[in-house]
Formats: C-alpha cells, structure tokens, sequence
C-alpha cells in the first residue's frame, strides 16, 4: 500500500492494518520530511483518543491529514504504532 498527496509518496508498506475501511501503516513507514505537528485530537469510543499531524508538501497544508491512536483501548491494540491518513490522501 501506499500513501500519496500532492504527487508525494508520504507511506509505503506491505505491512498495513485495516480497521473501519482505513489502512493502519507502521509508524516508521511515515516520511517524516512531510509531517508537521499538530494539536488536534478527537475520541473514538472504543479505539480511544487519536492524535494528529498535519501535513506539508512544496508549501502546501494539509491540516490534521494523519491521524495515530499513542496509546489505543485493548479492542484496537493492533494500531498501536501505526498512522492513517484521511482529507484527500490517497491510499492505494
């Protein structure tokens, strides 16, 4: 599988987790050079609190485009230590 937006590859993995339709890549799959932070969370009832990273690609923000789950519930424990990418990120 991989991960691309704005003609950048920002993921490539054999190795990924699908949970809800989305692709789970391993953390150390993520091209660091296209991440920038971000504050934002959100809560998933059963998976837990997911953080997020934005990202930018030749000066373009894609906010809050990656999301991970640091510490998830035991029923998603498979996530742990890996990223999903939504907000135009096309992953095939």
């Amino acid at each position: 599988m991989k991960a691309t937006w704005n003609g950048a590859t920002l993921a490539e993995s054999d190795d990924t987790v699908v949970v809800e339709g989305n692709h789970y890549f391993p953390d150390a799959s993520l091209k660091r050079e296209y991440v920038t932070f971000s504050n934002h969370r959100s809560m998933c009832p059963w998976k837990g609190e997911a953080h997020y990273y934005s990202l930018m690609v030749d000066g373009d923000l894609n906010p809050n485009a990656v999301w991970y789950y640091p510490e998830p519930k035991e029923a998603a424990k498979e996530i742990k230590g890996r990223v999903a990418f939504w907000k135009g990120v096309k992953v095939a």
